[in-house]
């Protein structure tokens, strides 16, 4: 008999992905924790039936998430990472020898514990001396913040259920007084492509644009979220994300990536006359 893990993009839209077999399913005191293994995408990561990652694309995301910060800050040492409890993304920072100092919120301990077990790709370098784990509420951690970051980068899962608080206008209030002068915050703002989507997308710019002095999306082709097609959030007391990168400085770094160069950081801010069009409507 086939197996087969389905996710709705809408009402009238699902994703289906062929399962080979269930690895893991628990129930925590947030959200239902499910990993199972597939042939396509091999070990995939849901929450409350939603993909968070999968082995085959998870890079995309986590690369993007991390280094396009990354280059444009060349002076980012300390930095918070809230969500993230896969472990993709410090994976990415831990490649920098220049990073110091990570704190990582995530409030689900169960999801570290998963993919310790199953992901160990992703949760590699979690236990990096730099890093310092903190089982809590993010909006409670943040509000204790005050000039204290170069980076904070903000990998929620879509701005329904247990993250609504994290696409508030509080709550990127307070990542700016956590960010020091010089700051940058990036986060994912979803897909741009569903109405539903769209609007959250629309609601979260709005927001960040109108908090911080530099804010600008830019985007990554995702396969297995929904439409294929992935915004995130670049915003900054200072820098600007294409004017201030400095290609030559982050190609010396010499670090291997599998879907980020400084060419296609510059081209990911180049987006398309609907997307420029949406974003124009919240931004006036």
């Amino acid at each position: 008999m086939e197996m087969w893990f389905s996710e709705f993009h809408t009402p009238d839209v699902k994703h289906s992905i062929r399962v080979n077999r269930q690895l893991y399913s628990r129930q925590s005191d947030y959200q239902r924790i499910d990993i199972f293994e597939t042939p396509e995408f091999g070990r995939v990561l849901t929450l409350d039936g939603n993909v968070m990652l999968t082995e085959r694309d998870e890079f995309i995301y986590d690369e993007m998430i991390t280094h396009v910060p990354m280059a444009v800050h060349k002076e980012a040492r300390d930095i918070l990472v809230i969500g993230a409890g896969d472990g993709g993304v410090v994976r990415e920072l831990t490649r920098y020898d220049r990073v110091r100092h990570i704190d990582l919120v995530e409030m689900d301990p169960m999801v570290v514990e998963a993919c310790r077990a199953y992901l160990p790709g992703n949760a590699c370098r979690l236990d990096d001396r730099r890093v310092h784990l903190h089982y809590e509420n993010a909006l409670k951690f943040i509000r204790r913040c005050e000039n204290k970051y170069d980076l904070i980068i903000v990998d929620s899962s879509d701005p329904f259920g247990p993250s609504e608080g994290l696409f508030t206008r509080e709550f990127y209030g307070n990542c700016y007084n956590a960010l020091k002068e010089d700051g940058i915050m990036v986060n994912q703002q979803g897909s741009p492509f569903y109405s539903e989507d769209a609007h959250a997308m629309q609601r979260s710019h709005k927001r960040i644009a109108s908090t911080f002095q530099i804010s600008r999306v830019y985007q990554a082709h995702i396969p297995t979220f929904a439409a294929g097609y992935w915004l995130f959030g670049f915003a900054s007391k200072k820098y600007h994300p294409v004017d201030d990168l400095d290609p030559e400085a982050w190609n010396a770094l010499n670090l291997r990536t599998r879907y980020y160069t400084t060419r296609l950081h510059r081209g990911a801010f180049y987006l398309p006359a609907f997307l420029e069009e949406m974003l124009q409507e919240v931004e006036d």
